[in-house]
């Protein structure tokens, strides 16, 4: 079939395999360009492998550092008619490129908060890899089956206390309008902490653990984003916020886990904004994306997921030293977003931009761009009016 980019909201809902696998392969050239990163990891897990910066971290780690990889995603087949996720076409991708490189790398199709999964993973790590030195959570869902309880949770994007109203931007339509949003409830607060905090988090690492497949000194890193006052009450002090508050206390747990099982060490990665499935969900912050990429293209500092996950390896996770860490333990690449200059430069802009102006104010177009690159679309040499085949097996 001949598959186009069909746009509903803030999600394109067709992705196309051949462009996927370019798209991979633009992150494979990217990271072997930069040059080894060594001491680097050599047996990883990454649950949440498919997208954005799980699967960026995935590519980092196999050919930065010649690791064996096994991801964690759950993702979407074809069906008559209708292509495959982006997910399931990225992670065939990178598996043929990565065993076509002579490296290790399997993949679990499945929910990882079940208990089914992470055993399905404990048993692969034990017969094919031995133990992990390095474990990437990377999740990013919108319900969650308690494994314990058997309670469904599903995560929502509100503020909380009162009612949130700011501009927005229509990315497909180019409308710049003011959106509402309701406070969210106590419950909605909890279930969202539920899917996007830090316990599941925790189970994979007490899991891992307790079965011994953690190398000694092993490292977990889990990522999250703060970002700038003006997406605060949506994010930052919203439900997602708060979830990702309790990712952090998941993570001084698991550190404290790991340093006493060998000098091991688990932080927070907080990293740049960016165009992500999840992160086009988010009122306002698609619109703060397109000012922001337009001010720091203009200064020669925009990164894209696989530039940041390139960098934290190379300068922070395996560069010969501790890490640089902020007043609250975390990790920063988020540090070129953040410069006062370029924040002082959103704020001035943030106010004056309308539906009329906004290509000339933004980086709307960029945003686009990336957007779709996300679904496999507008990759050079990839021909978007030839017949294809959605169809491609698992590997």
């Amino acid at each position: 079939m001949i598959i186009k980019p069909k746009v509903r909201g803030f999600v394109c809902v067709t992705a196309h395999p051949t462009g996927c696998a370019a798209h991979v392969q633009e992150w494979i050239d990217y990271v072997k360009a930069k040059g080894p990163i060594k001491p680097g990891p050599k047996k990883v897990l990454v649950i949440g492998a498919s997208t954005g910066y799980g699967l960026a971290s995935r590519i980092t780690a196999a050919f930065g550092s010649g690791a064996a990889t096994l991801g964690i995603f759950f993702e979407r087949p074809s069906e008559e008619g209708r292509p495959a996720t982006p997910g399931w076409y990225n992670s065939i991708a990178f598996t043929n490129a990565a065993r076509a490189a002579g490296l290790y790398a399997k993949n679990i199709m499945g929910d990882a908060f079940t208990d089914e999964i992470k055993q399905q993973a404990l048993n692969l790590i034990r017969a094919d890899m031995g133990q992990v030195d390095l474990v990437i959570y990377s999740l990013a869902a919108p319900r969650r089956t308690h494994p314990r309880t058997g309670v469904v949770h599903k995560s929502c994007l509100k503020p909380v206390g009162a009612p949130y109203t700011n501009k927005t931007v229509d990315t497909d339509k180019g409308i710049v309008s003011e959106v509402t949003i309701e406070p969210a409830i106590e419950a909605e607060v909890a279930d969202t902490a539920a899917v996007m905090g830090g316990e599941d988090w925790e189970m994979w690492m007490n899991a891992l653990r307790d079965a011994n497949l953690l190398a000694p000194g092993a490292t977990s890193v889990a990522y999250s984003y703060i970002g700038p006052e003006v997406t605060w009450a949506i994010y930052k002090n919203g439900t997602i916020g708060l979830a990702k508050n309790d990712l952090e206390r998941a993570g001084s747990s698991i550190d404290a886990s790991l340093k006493a099982l060998g000098g091991g060490r688990a932080f927070i990665s907080v990293n740049k904004a960016l165009v992500t499935q999840a992160s086009s969900a988010i009122p306002v912050v698609p619109l703060y994306i397109s000012i922001l990429y337009k001010l720091m293209k203009a200064r020669g500092t925009h990164e894209g997921c696989i530039e940041q996950m390139q960098r934290l390896f190379a300068t922070q996770l395996y560069n010969g030293k501790s890490l640089t860490l902020d007043s609250g333990g975390r990790v920063r690449v988020d540090d070129l977003e953040m410069i006062p200059e370029i924040q002082a430069a959103v704020r001035e802009i943030w106010p004056t931009v309308t539906t009329e102006n906004l290509e000339q104010t933004t980086d709307i177009a960029g945003y686009r761009v990336e957007f779709l690159k996300n679904f496999g679309f507008g990759l050079a040499g990839v021909d978007y009016d030839a017949e294809v085949e959605p169809h491609v097996p698992m590997i």
